[in-house]
Formats: structure tokens, C-alpha cells, sequence
């Protein structure tokens, strides 16, 4: 599990095909100061696996599952990352639960600069609009951040220099795809309302009262 805050950007030093999967090679540090082979880390919002760590380069292997439903598919070497060690009790939760499963891929639509910020729109697949609300959180690349406004197919967020600096929203550019993780407190209470509603509905095979038309 993670926060959102991400920790430091990374370097994809190399991407080896193994047909159904690929083995992915960062070259990091603050993330690596404390791993042991087994830990979790994010790369742009994905949860995966350390296989092999020297104290500056680390290895991850990504299954097609992964490449399919995630921007990982077409990572390269050279290419920077949102890195984030998975939180611990004794950590202050300074984004949101974040679980490092993507839900989907959403493009960056237009960035909107400004003096002190940067407005940019995500598009997202239309199934995803329901667990958004302005004000809301919301997962882009790993990163926790507040929608502005949320529509039926895309949102906005608006970014500060501390974000554009330190992570890879400062990079992309429109048309570029982007990894997106709803909220899951919001599919929880959504499948709990469900079963309740379910619970409570008069049964449609219930036979009506004399004289009145189901």
C-alpha cells in the first residue's frame, strides 16, 4: 500500500523482452536505501516486485497482465519514473490510500499554465467517471492529487512547481498516457451500497394484491 507522495524519479536503465513479460531495470536511491528483495515499490502508480537490488539498480519483472492494463507497456530505457517505497504504519499519510493497482489509462488532454500552477485534463474510460467528485482523490502516474473538476469522461487537476519538479506530470505532454487509480474507499462503499439495495428490494416475483397490476 502507498501514499501517493512520490519519493523520488527514477531512470529506466533497461527493458529485457521475455516474450510475455519484460524485466525492468531502474537506477534509483532513496528508494533503495532500506529494500530487501521482496518489497514493493511504485513505478508511475504500479505495485511491483524487487527481484534484485545493488544499492543503485533494482529489477522488477512486469507480467503482460501488467503491460496490458498499465502505461508500462513501451517504458524505455531513458525514460524517468515515479518511485514510492510502500508505506509503513509509522509514516504519516500525506496523500490518500493508494494501492498501486491501476485501474485503467487515461491521456494527458491539455495543460493550461499558469504563474504560480499548471490546470491539466486527464482523459479517463467513461466506467471510471462515477468514483470521482471534485475535491476528491485521485491516482495519476502514483501521484496522489485533488480533482478540480470532475467530468464524465475526463477531470482536471491543477499542479504546483513542487509536482511539476519532482515528478513526471512536469514531463508529459498532451496525447501522452498516463496511469489512473481511483479511489478505493469508493468502489468499497459502491459494492456494499449494492448488496444492501439488493437486499432490501421487493422481489419482482412477489405476487401482487388482489386487484392491483404489478
Amino acid at each position: 500500500m502507498f501514499t501517493g507522495i512520490v519519493e523520488e524519479l527514477g531512470t529506466v536503465e533497461a527493458v529485457e523482452d521475455q516474450g510475455d513479460a519484460i524485466r525492468l531495470t531502474v537506477r534509483a536511491a532513496t528508494v533503495l536505501e532500506d529494500a530487501g528483495l521482496g518489497d514493493s515499490i511504485s513505478v508511475n502508480g504500479c505495485c511491483l516486485t524487487v527481484t534484485t537490488h545493488d544499492g543503485e539498480l533494482w529489477t522488477a519483472d512486469v507480467m503482460q497482465e501488467t503491460l496490458d492494463k498499465t502505461s508500462l507497456q513501451g517504458v524505455a530505457p531513458g525514460d524517468r519514473v515515479n518511485l514510492e517505497r510502500a508505506v509503513t504504519a509509522d509514516k504519516r499519510l500525506g496523500g490518500h490510500i493508494v494501492q498501486g493497482h491501476v485501474d485503467a489509462v487515461g491521456h494527458v488532454v491539455r495543460r493550461q499554465p499558469s504563474e504560480h500552477w499548471e490546470l491539466v485534463e486527464v482523459s479517463m474510460p467513461p466506467a471510471l467517471g462515477k468514483y470521482l467528485v471534485d475535491k476528491g482523490s485521485v491516482t495519476v502516474d502514483g501521484v496522489s492529487l485533488t480533482v478540480v473538476e470532475a467530468g464524465p469522461e475526463s477531470f482536471t487537476i491543477s499542479l504546483i512547481p513542487e509536482t511539476l519538479a519532482r515528478t513526471t506530470l512536469g514531463l508529459r505532454q498532451p496525447g501522452d498516457r498516463v496511469n489512473l487509480e481511483v479511489d478505493v474507499l469508493a468502489k468499497h462503499v459502491e459494492k456494499l451500497l449494492a448488496a444492501r439495495l439488493d437486499a432490501v428490494a421487493p422481489s419482482t416475483n412477489s405476487a401482487a394484491p388482489e386487484g392491483v397490476t404489478p
